[in-house]
């Protein structure tokens, strides 16, 4: 959980904003610094979360939650977490194996005509269930999807226009009907496109996302080139719909990442080590 980040936010693990759907974005730089961040910092609300995992395996979420100071494996046996490991669900379908029983939130890969509808019941279920850990002693938070990153759905042979309408309905039930967040990650490759008028690809599917979202954080280098002391830079733009329309604020920040946690900072102002 990077403190940086949450005083921008204006954001406590005490006091966080609900129904926000959070649209984290990359282009020719790594923006998963900020998914590793939104998840130790729900988990750490005692959100329950819904993380969805297309990139990665749970391993590897787990050893980097750890330098943060969170286990994941103690949030999943509790009933906190809730992991969709989609790299080992699809290989589950792709080379099926006689003892293998995967859940059904990837048939999309084995029937493409269902669509993503049941990875939308696998989120729905996660987040409207209880979750009450051994003997329902533990009570959590709001619910909480994470998506990391919805792009892969691309390379797998589902439609832009089937992502987006897959993103609509959880924002649906997860901010709107039980007032908890989304947090979405979304790689657009090379230099930013044109518009050419396609309804398909990465570039189509961010725009589409950024009109259903509230906040957006937009990561990419700097446009002077590699620095050792200044990894990248972080849009970040606040999107409030008023009587009178819908108003934006931006702001950008440049950033460092480091083992335990990342600085952000003005341009032209020092890096403040944590």
């Amino acid at each position: 959980m990077f403190t940086e980040l949450n005083s921008i936010l204006n954001a406590t693990p005490d006091s966080i904003t609900q129904g926000e759907f959070i649209l984290v974005s990359d282009r020719q730089s790594d923006a998963s610094f900020l998914i590793h961040h939104f998840l130790s910092f729900y988990l750490r609300a005692r959100c329950k979360v819904c993380f969805l995992g297309l990139v990665q395996s749970f391993s590897h979420y787990s050893a980097i939650s750890q330098r943060l100071g969170v286990s994941l494996t103690q949030a999943r046996e509790k009933g906190q977490l809730i992991f969709l490991e989609g790299l080992k669900e699809s290989l589950s379908i792709l080379i099926p194996q006689e003892t293998t029983t995967g859940s059904q939130a990837m048939d999309f890969l084995r029937d493409p005509t269902v669509g993503l509808q049941r990875l939308y019941e696998f989120v729905r279920s996660s987040v409207s269930s209880d979750g009450g850990g051994e003997e329902g002693l533990e009570e959590w938070g709001p619910p909480v999807l994470l998506v990391d990153d919805v792009s892969v759905l691309l390379s797998l042979g589902v439609s832009a226009g089937a992502a987006l309408d897959f993103s609509h309905y959880c924002r649906a039930t997860v901010c709107s009907q039980l007032q908890g967040n989304i947090v979405m990650l979304v790689r657009c490759h090379g230099e930013e496109a044109e518009d050419d008028g396609s309804d398909e690809g990465s570039e189509w599917l961010l725009k589409g996302l950024t009109h259903q979202c509230s906040l957006t954080l937009h990561v990419q280098g700097l446009p002077t080139g590699y620095c050792r002391d200044i990894h990248g830079q972080v849009e970040v733009c606040w999107r409030r719909r008023r009587g009178d329309g819908q108003h934006t604020q931006k702001k950008l920040f440049q950033y460092k990442v480091h083992d335990k946690g990342a600085s952000f900072f003005a341009p032209g102002t020092s890096s403040a080590v944590l």
